[in-house]
């Protein structure tokens, strides 16, 4: 057992409670604790409460010379509605290796949206005994990263419909002359983010006096095709009566109406470019490159271009800090960033994966989750998040339930809400076994990138020993470095103990080349189809529309940037009915766009939602207040 200070004993009880149950049953540590065991002296860190604390930058500055710890990514095998216990399990290994191990670990988290919290998943504080603490802090407000986000998407959403109205109501002198007022001596400057749109234009003159008609034409009008836009608003609840909108309705926005929408909070690009950062400066840069649409004339319009990006950068200056918080055996997290799965990279942020790795030494351990499973996250964190990190993981866990094998074998149908059929509650290993086939592509996938593979197979409570053993045995077969049972939702880190020995030894055996899939200097179709070859497609077709985009794109420069597949979660293909492992089919390519400030070409294979729905009951039905109290109940 660790001497750790910050190490705490949990009391389990069987059967498991709720989770928020189990999360108030536990006096957090006062964060500055755990700061003290990561050797953070109050100077690195600001506190917001007593149990959340911004890491800040400072803190890669002074420990850049030192060596960084091993870097382990959990991902999933093809989820069920349910979902497989990714977090549960990401932070009960942390918890066996922490408190158990006797290592240096930091668990490496997304911050969960409000809107599943409130619609039908729940929070993603993890579950049972492997939580992160305190767990309504956690799945709501936390440090205000996500609202942060929210002003800050929202002023660009506000800049651009302003800049059109202005655009269409004024002469290019008069749009010009109020872009550059005269000051009390009657000058007229540029300021500071004007001289980018300067550069852009290949415009070297520095006095607004000194520009041409044509010159002061081409910089003051943007000239924004209101069709081209693809920049809007958020907010971060689940509301679909906002997918589909009309803006400029009011007596004074004459003429101005167009069809827009919501996403939720964080779908939106300025999350992914949080998510993809490596410092302040690569921030204010990355911001400030986000297209939002094109000109008339076919050219992308940024966000320094609206002149914003500035004002963006200083939205989001305290969010780029992540957030320190515990897991419920005391060993420390890192909660930061929340992309989207689908549309965006889903995965945690990269500087705080870089301050965890510093923190933890040479012989510590940094565990980050990737969201959905393999073919999703694992494959995002290979090729978007290691190459801008330019960090390399050494061994890949892949999370595995018998209730989402048997799925893949051809059991019912598993939906939120209704109880599982009988199938899914008694032992049929030739179910398990025909549903390996899904578990063996992810493990072959993973291993490509040069990693070791461990299958952490998460242990309900009507799984049998014999379908258990018909897992580790496919995963063995497939090519796993190990497989292992982990009964970490019951038993917290002492139920992880064998995945932690696992993942130690898996890391021990050597730092492989990371091989990615793609090269960049290719084609963005070529790259498409790489992706598309390793979900076991045969071909690939594009509508005319996402034709049009690739051609659009590659004439404006961006198909040198790394591919981002937009599909469902539930299935290898398009088709979130095919389990198992579906082959020979072709991948439908429907539209492409791009974050370029994130960094990524994004194809939208079939329809994806960026704003979820509220079901019938939501979970918001049990969520309440003890006003004796002031604790949070209800919160899953």
């Amino acid at each position: 057992m660790s001497s750790s200070r910050s190490v705490r004993k949990l009391e389990v009880v069987s059967p498991v409670p709720a989770d928020i149950d189990i999360a108030n049953s536990v006096e957090p540590f006062h964060i500055s604790e755990i700061a003290k065991d990561l050797n953070l002296s109050p100077n690195h860190y600001d506190l917001y409460g007593k149990y959340k604390a911004k890491v800040l930058l400072s803190v890669l500055d002074e420990l850049e010379s030192s060596d960084n710890g091993y870097y382990v990514v959990v991902g999933g095998i093809t989820p069920t509605p349910l979902g497989e216990g990714k977090s549960t399990t990401t932070v009960g290994l942390c918890q066996a290796l922490g408190a158990y191990l006797d290592r240096k670990v930091v668990t490496c988290l997304r911050q969960p949206s409000q809107g599943p919290t409130f619609g039908i998943k729940g929070g993603a504080a993890g579950g049972g005994y492997s939580q992160v603490i305190p767990m309504d802090e956690f799945n709501l407000h936390l440090t205000g990263d996500i609202h942060a986000i929210t002003a800050a998407n929202n002023l660009l959403a506000a800049a651009i419909d302003t800049r059109i109205f202005h655009e269409s109501t004024q002469s290019d002198k008069a749009l010009f002359n109020r872009l550059c007022p005269p000051n009390k001596e009657g000058k007229r400057k540029f300021s500071d983010i004007m001289f980018r749109r300067l550069k852009k234009l290949d415009i070297t003159k520095t006095q607004p006096e000194d520009l041409t008609p044509e010159e002061v034409k081409k910089f003051a009008r943007l000239d924004i095709d209101p069709n081209s836009i693809t920049w809007r608003r958020v907010m971060d609840v689940n509301d679909r009566f906002l997918r589909k909108i009309t803006v400029g309705q009011g007596p004074e926005e004459k003429g101005m109406v167009r069809e827009t929408g919501f996403d939720i909070s964080v779908a939106s690009e300025i999350m992914a470019v949080l998510a993809l950062t490596t410092s302040l400066a690569d921030m204010r840069e990355r911001l400030g490159k986000m297209v939002i649409g094109n000109s008339k004339a076919g050219e992308p319009i940024t966000a320094d271009d609206l002149g914003v990006g500035g004002a963006l950068t200083v939205l989001m200056k305290d969010a780029i800090n992540p957030t320190l918080m515990q897991t419920l055996e005391g060993t420390p997290v890192l909660v930061h960033a929340g992309p989207f799965a689908n549309i965006a990279h889903g995965n945690s942020s990269i500087v705080a994966d870089k301050i965890a790795l510093k923190l933890v030494g040479p012989q510590g351990f940094v565990v980050t989750e990737a969201g959905f499973g393999a073919d999703i996250g694992t494959e995002k964190f290979m090729n978007i998040k290691c190459r801008y990190s330019d960090l390399r993981p050494q061994c890949a866990v892949i999370v595995a339930t018998i209730r989402a094998l048997k799925m893949h074998g051809g059991g019912p149908e598993v939906v939120a809400g209704k109880p599982l059929d009988h199938a899914y509650l008694n032992e049929n290993v030739p179910l398990v076994e025909a549903g390996c086939v899904n578990l063996a592509r992810h493990i072959i996938n993973t291993k490509a990138y040069g990693v070791n593979v461990v299958v952490a197979v998460n242990k309900f409570s009507t799984d049998t020993e014999a379908e258990m053993n018909a897992v580790m045995n496919a995963a063995m077969a497939a090519g796993a470095f190990n497989a292992v049972i982990c009964t970490h939702h019951a038993h917290g880190g002492k139920g992880a103990v064998d995945l932690g020995v696992a993942v130690q030894r898996a890391c021990a055996s050597g730092i492989q080349q990371l091989k990615y899939l793609y090269p960049l200097d290719i084609s963005i179709k070529e790259k498409i189809e790489a992706i598309a070859k390793s979900y076991g497609a045969s071909g690939v077709e594009y509508t005319e529309q996402a034709e049009k985009q690739i051609e659009m794109y590659t004439k404006q420069g961006f198909s040198g940037l790394p591919i981002c597949m937009a599909k469902t979660q539930y299935s290898f293909s398009h088709n979130a009915a095919e389990k198992g492992a579906p082959s020979g089919f072709i991948l439908p390519i429907r539209d492409v766009r791009a974050s370029i400030g994130a960094g990524f070409i994004y194809p939208l294979v079939g329809t994806m939602s960026t704003m979820p729905g509220l079901p019938t009951r939501p979970c918001f039905y049990e969520i309440d207040l003890d006003t004796a109290t002031g604790k949070v109940i209800g919160l899953s």
